[in-house]
């Protein structure tokens, strides 16, 4: 396909360098290349006869005429010229538009075509667990528990709006939270508003086997968290109710009490087994928490397994969406299969929705046998992938001059604020 970009005197550099040999490059008499306009593209026009010209994305003129006096698609470019290179590495399978600029055009496309294929990836894996139609483990995408801290002294409609809120941002398993001092009661109350709040799995988080069999009895998926003290307790009851079981060690470094705990509960009856080796903090035993999940991985190929990320997001100052990325990532190279966080402090907040997006982008990165970037989907917030190359200053620039008559307002200033609803003016 001959290709011809257009663009001005100040981005002639950049776009050389970014197309290189692809396509032609045809400069314009204009410093800004967005200020081309169809008349002047027609008399600058070479001989030369092009498959598709492509003029920069924040070109705003009506080239549709000149499109068919040439007999030649003229289409916007991207928005900055550096991305002239990947926009044009797609140009034999893309239909460019007349109206959206490539970038945004691409960057639409290979996000739906990656959410289509984490669909598609989910669809034909195997688990050994199902929930509620939600696979656990196997190769199926790593799953996010979301848990409501201190569910049971909540009230419906506090509990019902938690809820909501989570599965909007893509939690595939409601926890619920218990403290020390829930009553049996208050467990009841909360399982029932959660269950018609939503369809998706539903567990129980607390070591009280009372409160355990109270949320089992009232339709509970699953519990968290079992051990040797608690299981015999509840074992009958788990069984009875198909219920699967987050099973963890007796003392957090003693991997070994994983195994005989989980093997206790197998020989209980209890078949929907789920293994949490438990992940802790920054400072507290992170990577010595990592090598147990490791060391469980490689004895145990099958069973799936918890990784509480919210201990680790939670306990650190630094903002979630990095934190949650990356172990993600290490969480997919354990064979993980449910990403847990409270989303409980402020500096967490998000965290659901991040956990969701970095589950999607592991599971392609898997499917594709490669690291998780340039996948149509990502996680960037503030820094972007491309570095943008500022503009050059013209010769014959003005230098802005302070106007010394110039007087503030005697009523005073405003200052825009914004609440959780809408944006109000303020005057100070």
């Amino acid at each position: 396909m001959h290709i011809l970009v257009v663009t001005g005197k100040l981005a002639e550099n950049t776009v050389k360098k970014s197309v290189q040999d692809e396509a032609d490059v045809l400069v314009l008499d204009i410093e800004v290349a967005a200020f081309v306009t169809p008349a002047l593209l027609r008399l600058s026009m070479p001989a030369k006869k092009y498959d598709l010209v492509l003029i920069p994305g924040l070109a705003s003129g009506d080239f549709s005429g000149l499109e068919k006096e040439l007999n030649t698609q003229i289409r916007l470019g991207p928005k900055h010229a550096v991305d002239l290179d990947f926009v044009i590495s797609f140009a034999d399978t893309i239909a460019f538009s007349r109206k959206i600029p490539a970038c945004e055009l691409l960057l639409e496309k290979r996000r739906s075509s990656a959410f289509e294929k984490t669909i598609e990836i989910e669809d034909r894996s195997v688990s050994p667990l199902t929930l509620k139609g939600v696979k656990l483990g196997g190769d199926s995408r790593m799953k996010v528990m979301a848990e409501i801290v201190d569910a049971g002294h909540l009230t419906q409609n506090e509990l019902a709006k938690k809820i909501s809120y989570f599965v909007k941002r893509g939690a595939d398993i409601i926890d619920l939270g218990i403290s020390l001092d829930t009553k049996p009661d208050k467990v009841r109350a909360a399982v029932k508003t959660a269950k018609s709040a939503t369809d998706a799995p539903l567990s129980i988080d607390t070591l009280d086997p009372v409160l355990i069999n109270t949320a089992l009895d009232s339709g509970i998926d699953i519990v968290l968290s079992l051990n040797s003290e608690n299981i015999p307790e509840v074992r009958d009851n788990i069984v009875r109710s198909s219920a699967a079981a987050v099973i963890i060690p007796d003392c957090v470094e003693d991997l070994e009490s994983l195994f005989k705990n989980i093997e206790y509960a197998q020989n209980s009856g209890i078949k929907n087994i789920i293994a949490d080796p438990v992940l802790e903090p920054a400072g507290h035993g992170l990577a010595e928490s990592i090598d147990r999940y490791y060391e469980f991985r490689k004895r145990d190929r099958e069973t799936p397994l918890f990784f509480g990320i919210g201990n680790v997001t939670e306990l650190i100052d630094a903002d979630s969406i990095g934190v949650n990325a990356m172990l993600s990532g290490i969480a997919m190279e354990l064979g993980a299969s449910v990403l847990f966080t409270p989303e409980f402090s402020s500096k967490a907040h998000n965290s659901v929705s991040e956990l969701k997006t970095a589950s999607m982008m592991m599971a392609l990165a898997r499917e594709r046998g490669s690291a998780p970037k340039d996948l149509g989907i990502d996680m960037f917030a503030i820094k972007e992938k491309r570095r943008r190359e500022f503009g050059l200053l013209p010769e014959n620039a003005t230098v802005a001059k302070g106007n010394g008559k110039w007087h503030l307002d005697p009523a005073g200033c405003f200052k825009i604020e914004i609440t959780n609803e809408r944006m109000f003016l303020k005057q100070s």
